[in-house]
């Protein structure tokens, strides 16, 4: 029989009463909104590829109970151990990445997926959780010991992998863990002149992009003077939020999901807005913002370098991924082809995700450095 009582040493009691129960279940509820979502939205689509109606959504349950089971292993581990496990697969994803852009198949001129083991793997998702941690690492010492150079291991670890993530090419992912990263090295004491100058090459940097990359360049006109496919289905997007309205058309009642394919990833927001109306809609970005803040609050009193590098960071990677995909959505930036995390369809995408959330559970523990003495 399982002892929940404070005296218990076990560790899945030490874990019942340390753990940050808020955040945990606002995961959960998000990831069964996901799970909710994507009954309605993907039938469309499965019937388009010829496979019966609920073939999403059982792989999607599958992934659910996977993504589950990864977030309370993780967030059972000590700090020690998830170091160690991100600098190991830091190593991993970096050859996978690199394997994905000779072997993977070219999708719309981008190599961003590879199949392990019969199955479809998207490297870059894991890349951001894994990096993150290796980053705050890497800062932390820094900070310990002056002969350390850890800022500027972690800046070459970062142009390693932006320049996998440019070849692929994936303009967005690599934006989103030059901003993450940026606001790491930020926290860090980076000089403010450095932080002026980074932020004129990041302009410099996006204006490059527009003119070298022809996906990127179609994307920002699109959104500038509204042409092409993606301009439809924008459109559309922007439809289903006016007839949702409110309290929305009824589950199983919106259209926006026959008439857009990427209606269970990129645009699911839209069809939550549609069918759930402004409510749920409104709902899910208070769920995003419980994490957000929450943890946020935490590392402002955190005296833990390495722990508070790393939870600022997992925080602003969820929140901006999610911003991302609603404010693409909403029109509100050109769209991008980024799911909203534990919502969207897709397995890697959920499964990073929870890698997310279970390291950010696993270092918000309470007294977990007490546990770990030597960050070194």
């Amino acid at each position: 029989m399982v002892n929940f009582s404070r005296r218990s040493h076990s560790a899945f009691s030490k874990w019942m009463w340390t753990i940050d129960k808020v955040i945990l279940f606002v995961s959960l509820a998000l990831l069964t909104i996901g799970i909710i979502l994507d009954v309605t939205a993907s039938p469309a689509v499965a019937r388009t590829i010829h496979v019966e109606d609920f073939w999403f959504v059982k792989k999607q349950v599958v992934y659910a109970v996977a993504s589950l089971g990864v977030i309370l292993v993780l967030s059972m581990l000590k700090l020690r151990t998830i170091r160690q496990i991100s600098i190991f697969s830091f190593v991993v994803i970096c050859g996978l990445l690199v394997l994905t852009l000779f072997f993977g198949p070219e999708v719309k001129g981008a190599r961003r997926w590879m199949s392990v083991f019969g199955v479809s793997v998207q490297a870059s998702e894991f890349m951001k959780p894994i990096f993150i941690i290796v980053t705050a690492w890497l800062l932390d010492c820094g900070k310990k010991y002056d002969y350390f150079p850890g800022m500027w291991i972690s800046i070459l670890l970062f142009g390693i992998v932006a320049g996998l993530l440019l070849l692929q090419p994936d303009v967005g992912m690599t934006l989103l863990v030059t901003a993450v990263f940026g606001l790491q090295l930020f926290l860090a004491g980076l000089p403010m002149f450095i932080v002026v100058l980074g932020i004129v090459g990041g302009i410099a940097g996006l204006v490059l992009f527009y003119f070298i990359y022809p996906h990127f360049h179609a994307r920002v006109d699109q959104f500038l003077y509204g042409s092409d496919e993606t301009s439809y289905q924008i459109n559309k997007a922007m439809q289903a939020f006016q007839n949702g309205n409110l309290v929305g058309k009824g589950p199983g009642e919106g259209t926006v999901k026959l008439n857009i394919p990427d209606a269970h990833t990129d645009f699911v927001f839209a069809v939550a807005g549609e069918e759930y109306g402004l409510w749920l809609c409104l709902i899910i970005i208070a769920l995003f913002a419980v994490i957000i803040i929450r943890t946020l609050r935490a590392s402002i009193k955190e005296s833990n370098l390495f722990v508070m590098y790393a939870e600022v960071g997992l925080a602003a990677s969820i929140g901006l991924q999610a911003f991302v995909n609603m404010a693409s959505s909403l029109h509100i930036i050109p769209t991008k082809g980024m799911t909203l995390p534990f919502i969207s369809y897709g397995g890697s995408s959920l499964l990073a995700s929870a890698m997310e959330i279970g390291m950010l559970l696993a270092i918000t523990r309470q007294n977990v450095a007490s546990e770990d003495k030597d960050m070194g």
